[in-house]
């Protein structure tokens, strides 16, 4: 017994010598050009605000900035510093082992064809949601949703079904890391009830959910599945109430959905 401990204790030793301080700052600094703050000034930071965003001193964030700017990662006009295309690569990379691509989007827009609303593919993170893959049908009011999009993952249809997906010690851990935060008056807050959600979800194979996330919106979902039956991901379309009762997307949408998941799955090499 003692053996062992010692062992755990030296493996948490090693991990934190191999933690590289500078990388996890230079990290921190990228992250912060998607504050809530960054996104008000359109991805444009000063020092101070990114100093103060990573909790750095000024000295430190600006060596950094400045070495990020020596390789492309973010560019500055002496005042402003902003991140710079460079960084798409390495979301290509990290999309590459997901099978997203070419197949994917034709899947996407032949279902966006069919039922005259914008499809998506999104993964879990933490407590949200990030879409991966989306097609949207060009309308008057466009919902400004795309590839990056992070959304509650409790109260989305998305994230409903991936939370479905979770082992219950899983999913227990995660209702103990971010809760269920209320949306509108029509998300559901309670754990009983969410768990209640969750075990239904997992029956049906597909999730729905209306006004939860916002008024005026309802959306359906389906996972996307590996070879074993392990939910990956997720497919969603969503619409507004004039246009389409919740019968409508389990009627209608539904069985278009569920084809154009296992489709994706083939795709994507799940």
């Amino acid at each position: 017994m003692g053996a062992r401990t010692g062992d755990k204790e030296a493996g948490a030793e090693q991990r934190r010598s191999d933690f590289v301080s500078a990388v996890g700052r230079a990290m921190s600094i990228l992250e912060c050009f998607t504050s809530d703050e960054a996104v008000r000034q359109r991805g444009r930071l000063t020092l101070t605000e990114a100093a103060k965003l990573t909790n750095l001193s000024r000295g430190t964030a600006r060596r950094l900035l400045l070495t990020l700017a020596e390789i492309h990662y973010v560019d500055t006009d002496g005042k402003f510093f902003w991140l710079t295309p460079k960084l798409v690569n390495l979301s290509r990379g990290f999309l590459m082992p997901l099978g997203v691509g070419e197949g994917s989007a034709a899947i996407l827009k032949t279902l966006t064809r069919k039922l005259d609303e914008s499809a998506s593919v999104g993964i879990l993170d933490g407590a949200d949601i990030v879409y991966i893959e989306r097609v949207e049908v060009r309308r008057i009011y466009s919902s400004r949703i795309v590839s990056g999009t992070r959304l509650p993952a409790s109260c989305s249809s998305i994230g409903r079904i991936l939370l479905a997906g979770l082992s219950d010690d899983d999913l227990r851990n995660w209702l103990k890391s971010y809760g269920l935060k209320p949306m509108t008056e029509k998300t559901i807050t309670d754990v009983g009830q969410f768990w209640r959600e969750i075990e239904t979800i997992r029956a049906q194979g597909y999730a729905i959910i209306d006004e939860e996330l916002e008024i005026g919106l309802r959306s359906i979902s389906v996972p996307i599945q590996s070879a074993n039956g392990r939910t990956m991901a997720a497919l969603n379309t969503s619409t507004i109430p004039a246009r389409h009762s919740v019968e409508n997307l389990r009627n209608d949408f539904l069985p278009e959905l569920l084809d154009a998941a296992k489709n994706l799955s083939r795709t994507m090499g799940w």
